[in-house]
């Protein structure tokens, strides 16, 4: 059986026992049949990965112990996904999903064509953190609080940001992509259904640290083009 892998939100210490949350130790005994002794995968997003065990378990209780470091801690990954905010399905799906490929922090976006202005911060959080558990990252993505656009636009700290461009008349992402620094920072930003309007695409161009990129001769859903990009970034100036 594989082992399981839970995050913590506490230090990981040798020795030093640890409460597991009730839906962990739901998860642990209820779904997965463990028990006390069992062993377990632990990691916080600071102390690295470490092996231990279950040291109680009873319903909704358990707590667990870190035994040894398995892996070292390695730091945030400091590529970004900024989306416009869209139906809750498409956006655990890419919350879920950009976890898996190695994104450090979500932003939600509002714009003037967004279905929604709704973002349920905690729902997220916890998509990300189980996908980080079962993808073996170190860390959880950061989930930032939904915010309009020029909002974001105004505070950006100058990172370059790659803008998808369904009109098609900006350069490939994958030209742009192989011209920012191997394992740098940079961001994505995917725009709602029906893409931006073109006076926030006007205000995108403006701006010296934005580059629109094209996603290839068909029309993208946003949850599509977001993972498209990012699969892209990641292989040609991520981590891949």
């Amino acid at each position: 059986m594989a082992t399981p892998r839970l995050h913590l939100d506490q230090p990981l210490q040798a020795g030093r026992e640890i409460p597991a949350s009730p839906g962990q130790a739901h998860y642990l005994g209820g779904v997965l049949r463990r028990a006390a002794g069992d062993p377990v995968l632990l990691f916080n997003g600071a102390d690295g990965e470490w092996a231990g065990r279950i040291a109680s378990l009873r319903k909704d209780r358990c707590t667990l112990l870190p035994e040894r470091q398995t892996r070292p801690q390695e730091p945030a990954p400091a590529c970004r996904l900024l989306v416009a905010a869209v139906k809750r399905d498409a956006m655990d799906w890419m919350v879920e999903k950009a976890t898996e490929l190695g994104i450090g922090a979500i932003q939600p976006v509002l714009t003037r064509r967004s279905i929604t202005d709704r973002v349920n911060l905690a729902r997220l959080a916890a998509i990300a953190q189980e996908a980080a558990e079962q993808c073996e990252r170190l860390t959880v993505p950061r989930l930032a609080p939904a915010a309009p656009l020029h909002a974001i636009l105004e505070a950006w700290d100058g990172t370059p940001l790659l803008v998808g461009d369904e009109r098609r008349d900006s350069p490939p992402l994958a030209a742009l992509a192989q011209g920012l620094p191997p394992g740098g920072a940079w961001a994505w930003l995917v725009g709602p259904e029906g893409g931006f309007e073109r006076a926030e695409l006007d205000d995108l161009r403006r701006r010296a640290f934005v580059s629109t990129a094209s996603l290839g001769p068909r029309i993208l859903r946003a949850e599509t083009a977001a993972v498209a990009g990012l699969a892209v970034l990641q292989a040609l100036a991520g981590d891949w």
